[in-house]
């Protein structure tokens, strides 16, 4: 969570766009930045799981046995203006890429049925515009924050159902097929880049941002006050 703040500012700062995919060295509960902490009492299965909250909105996350994805973009990109456009662009991109894998989704349309009423506690039992279905099944949401001259889109590609969130099927139990990161990455990557107009480049954080990010990770979020802050 802290370098995808960093990355956010850096951004704003140079002017230059970054992606990156990451998993979670243990299974952990992010939760949206609106929500309540006490909230998270009302998903057992995940009780005694560390916690933190993100920096953009939508529900808890379980991760796990899952791909979590982060690009900051500055605002002057063309798709960074509004929201709807660059979730999609994110979105359509993984669909090509789960195609390529031999795995057919959709993208939830504007005109289909609300979601469930009431905004269920887990960002997948949630729905919007653009999310990414396997029949009826959301595997993929994303979130935003704006500030600084800059956009954080950063979402999670659910793979396969977790123990400690098993309520929700992923990519596996829908297909029977357990997906290798590495390759998913690869095409996932490759899409985003071409539809965002995006030279690939390999890159590390600067030793200035790194700095940030242990500072970001210490002062804010591991601390109660910002994880416990509503």
């Amino acid at each position: 969570m802290a370098l995808d703040e960093v990355l956010l500012e850096s951004a704003a700062e140079r002017q230059a766009a970054s992606l990156r995919f990451y998993g979670w060295s243990e299974p952990t509960l992010s939760l949206g930045y609106f929500q309540r902490f006490r909230d998270s009492r009302r998903h057992p299965p995940s009780r005694g799981c560390p916690v933190v909250r993100r920096q953009t909105g939508g529900g808890a996350i379980l991760h796990d046995r899952e791909l979590t994805y982060c690009l900051a973009l500055p605002l002057a990109h063309p798709l960074a203006a509004r929201a709807t456009p660059l979730y999609l662009a994110v979105h359509e991109a993984l669909k090509s890429a789960l195609a390529r894998l031999g795995i057919q989704s959709t993208l939830r349309a504007a005109s289909q049925d609300p979601g469930t009423r009431g905004e269920p506690f887990l960002c997948f039992q949630r729905r919007m515009r653009g999310d990414v279905l396997l029949g009826t099944i959301k595997v993929c949401g994303s979130a935003q924050r704006r500030r600084r001259g800059a956009v954080l889109q950063h979402g999670s590609l659910l793979l396969a159902a977790s123990p400690r969130a098993p309520e929700l099927p992923g990519i596996a139990e829908q297909t029977g097929k357990d997906l290798d990161p590495g390759p998913l990455i690869e095409c996932w990557g490759r899409e985003i880049c071409e539809r965002l107009h995006l030279t690939p480049a390999v890159g590390k954080p600067t030793a200035v941002e790194l700095a940030n990010v242990r500072s970001l990770a210490l002062e804010k979020y591991s601390a109660a006050s910002w994880n416990r802050r509503r």
